[in-house]
Order: C-alpha cells, then sequence, then structure tokens
C-alpha cells in the first residue's frame, strides 16, 4: 500500500514539474522583447554610467551565451590550446564581452527596439528581426537576433545581426588576424584581451 501511495505521489510530482516546465518555457521574440526593455530601462537617465554599466553586465551575463560566443570566435584555434588555456580564455573573453557591450551600449539613452517578427531555424535556432526605431539623431537599424533555442525554458543569445553584419562572424575575424599576424601564437590574443579589460 505504502509502495502505491509512494508511485502514485512520484507520478503526480513528475506530472506537477512537466507542467511547470511549459509555463516557464519562453518564446524567443518575447525573451528579446524583455531583454531589450530591461536594457531601455538600465539606460535611463536616473542611473550613472557606472550603474548602467554594473545594470547591463548582469542582464547580459543572464540573457548572451558568452561562453559559446567565445569558443566560436576562438574558430579552428580552440583545437589546437590545452584545457588551462581555454580556461584562461573563457575568463578573458568574458570579462572582454562584457566591458565592451556595456561600454558601448551605456551611451544610449532609453533606445527603443521594435520587435517585428520570428523564424524558426531549426530545433537549435531561432532568428528574431526587430528595428532600432528611428530619431532624429539617427536612422532606423535593423537588427535580427540569433537565438540558441535548444533549451526553450533558458534561450540564448548567440548573435546580433545588425543591417546584415554579423557581430560575431567580425569579432573572429579580429581574433583571427591578431593570432594569424602573431605566427599563431594564441597568447597574443591574450594579449590583447588583457590590455582592453584594463
Amino acid at each position: 500500500m505504502f509502495l502505491k501511495k509512494t508511485t502514485t505521489f512520484l507520478i503526480f510530482l513528475v506530472i506537477f514539474f512537466s507542467s511547470i516546465a511549459k509555463v516557464y518555457s519562453i518564446e524567443p521574440d518575447i525573451f528579446v522583447q524583455s531583454t531589450v526593455n530591461r536594457a531601455s530601462e538600465a539606460l535611463n537617465n536616473k542611473f550613472s554610467k557606472e550603474e548602467k554599466i554594473a545594470k547591463l553586465k548582469a542582464i547580459a551575463k543572464e540573457t548572451v551565451d558568452i561562453t559559446g560566443i567565445g569558443f566560436y570566435t576562438l574558430g579552428s584555434y580552440r583545437k589546437n590550446i590545452n584545457d588551462e588555456q581555454k580556461k584562461e580564455y573563457s575568463n578573458l573573453f568574458e570579462q572582454y564581452f562584457l566591458k565592451s557591450f556595456a561600454s558601448r551600449l551605456a551611451e544610449y539613452s532609453n533606445p527603443e527596439i521594435e520587435v517585428l517578427s520570428k523564424k524558426r531555424l531549426n530545433e537549435n535556432y531561432t532568428m528574431v528581426s526587430s528595428v532600432l526605431v528611428a530619431t532624429e539623431q539617427r536612422p532606423q537599424v535593423k537588427i535580427d537576433w540569433r537565438i540558441y533555442t535548444k533549451n526553450p525554458e533558458n534561450p540564448l543569445i548567440r548573435d546580433l545581426i545588425i543591417e546584415g553584419l554579423s557581430l560575431v562572424r567580425t569579432q573572429k575575424e579580429e581574433f583571427s588576424s591578431i593570432i594569424q599576424s602573431n605566427d599563431g601564437d594564441i597568447n597574443a590574443l591574450f594579449s590583447t584581451l588583457k590590455e582592453f579589460i584594463k
């Protein structure tokens, strides 16, 4: 009797938590709109630049696949480095990414982004299309978001394509150029990242 009750209870728990998982899965377009709304609030002029940067870094850590982007931008060179170097690179890239992302975005004041549509590319990726609304100071800018959706409960940003230009691919080309111009020495990239972080 006890075993039967226990089994029934376990089945109930599985169904209950499965239901919760469905409730908390988030559509990619809603995820993007939510993220840009949070960023817009962080850029409110009531905050100092330092506060804006701190808030933007926190948002990026939650919504961007920094590790995945980092190893993509390293390209084929990631196959030629050991585990210790991979760990060092991941740490340096995260610091580099967060500083670059937050300091650039902190210059904006309440950017208004409208999400227009979404297109499921495959089971792992969805492209969300949006525009940065034009103002008297700047024209409208088309922004596409490549969202990693393998886990629907935790979508992550993998790339931004601004007016057709992939920021992640551009970063990959820059890193490759640094390594190639230093005879394939990965430490040259590490030094560049360290210098930027300072």
